[in-house]
């Protein structure tokens, strides 16, 4: 499955290539997002320890729309790197978003999707491993409480953001993104992440 993932990547290499060739520079943007949300997935009862915390940061870069992809509805590539502040999972995505303007104004949708890598953990040691003492047992324990498991270095990616253009060169943008290898980059454990926060897009 690394290699779906590497493939992509260099697809979208390829991607910029042309872009580049044809003049066009693209957009960077930057963002902070809250870690780990759990209005998908886990709740969080009382006393309960949510697993990852803190926030990420988001950096990346997007092309412009990509004509010779007509036939995909001009999309952009994208690629960005998502930095947690706690020691949490860090990830790295790469795919492809659809700008859509909305009712001839200066706000618009981006819905997009890609495959990410992240190096959290994808196998926890589980805690009732025959043989372990009561002291390895506990510690297991906590550290999995603390972390969550996705099963699959490789992610699928899908995201959703509703933007607004503020000047030619600059917008906002409020995101949603998802992370988890939907049960088939890995048959078992699939907890995912989810992040929500805002971002400044610069176009050149």
């Amino acid at each position: 499955m690394k290699r779906v993932l590497l493939a992509a990547l260099a697809g979208l290499g390829a991607a910029w290539s042309v872009q580049a060739s044809a003049g066009d520079a693209g957009e960077v943007f930057i963002g902070v997002y809250a870690h780990n949300i759990t209005f998908i997935g886990d709740t969080i009862g009382i006393g309960a320890v949510k697993r990852e915390d803190g926030e990420d940061i988001h950096f990346g870069y997007r092309t412009d729309r990509m004509d010779f992809l007509w036939w995909l509805g001009k999309p952009q590539a994208y690629a960005f790197a998502s930095l947690n502040d706690h020691a949490g999972s860090d990830f790295y995505a790469a795919g492809l978003a659809w700008p859509i303007g909305l009712f001839h104004s200066n706000f618009y949708l981006r819905p997009g999707i890609g495959l990410a890598y992240t190096d959290g953990q994808t196998s926890l040691p589980p805690p009732s491993a025959p043989g372990l003492t009561p002291a390895e047992s506990e510690a297991r324990s906590i550290f999995n409480s603390h972390h969550l498991d996705f099963g699959d270095p490789v992610q699928f990616e899908p995201e959703l953001a509703l933007g607004y253009h503020l000047s030619r060169h600059w917008s906002a943008e409020l995101s949603y993104t998802h992370i988890s290898n939907g049960q088939i980059f890995h048959h078992g454990e699939n907890e995912g992440l989810d992040d929500a926060g805002g971002r400044l897009i610069y176009k050149f």
